[in-house]
């Protein structure tokens, strides 16, 4: 009898779940640990790829901004040296503007000055002379007189303020020079006030 009484009691030891030798084999049956040790390496790997895109991104984006940033330095320097050169090529350019009615004087007194009669020649002479010389004085600085009679008009050199038939049919020629033009260093500084030939 007592052996049957410790048999029935091994045996209901083996039936209740959760305790015994067969809880523990259920608790260590393979599947779900086994998974997450697989799964984690792969999440891992797809992390560290993200985070490298995004920096590849972002080195990217600065490396772009630099390039820009130093076009646009290089840019600003260049107009900053031809500004610079431009102010030294031509700096002197209103000065010599300014003196430009000196010569128109200077030009007016030598056309009304009458050339034949002896009392007004040496005035003419020494007239001359000082016109000569200011005039080889800006010359040396970049002055350059315009040469506008028996040329073609041009509305960017000539100003047009009186037109008339020159009678041998040829239009928009200049006629008359009233006021002399001037370039300096080639760039022009006054356009010269002319009468033009064509049809009144």
């Amino acid at each position: 009898m007592e052996n049957e009484k410790v048999s029935e009691e091994i045996l209901s030891e083996m039936s209740t779940p959760g305790d015994g030798p067969a809880a523990a084999v259920e608790e260590r049956a393979p599947g779900a640990g086994d998974e997450a040790e697989i799964s984690d390496p792969a999440l891992l790997l797809a992390q560290i790829t993200a985070e490298r895109d995004r920096l590849k991104q972002e080195k990217d984006e600065l490396q772009d901004l630099l390039q820009r940033r130093q076009a646009d330095f290089e840019n600003s320097r260049k107009r900053a040296e031809r500004e610079r050169a431009d102010a030294s090529e031509y700096g002197a350019m209103d000065a010599i503007s300014a003196v430009l009615p000196v010569l128109d004087d200077f030009e007016l007194a030598l056309k009304a000055a009458p050339a034949g009669e002896d009392a007004l020649a040496d005035y003419i002479k020494g007239t001359e002379l000082i016109y000569q010389r200011f005039l080889d004085i800006l010359k040396k600085r970049g002055l350059e007189p315009m040469e506008s009679v028996g040329k073609t008009f041009d509305p960017m050199l000539h100003h047009a303020i009186q037109m008339a038939d020159n009678g041998e049919g040829a239009e928009s020629v200049v006629l008359e020079e009233f006021q002399r033009g001037y370039f300096y260093k080639g760039k022009l500084l006054r356009p010269a006030v002319v009468k033009v030939s064509g049809k009144q």
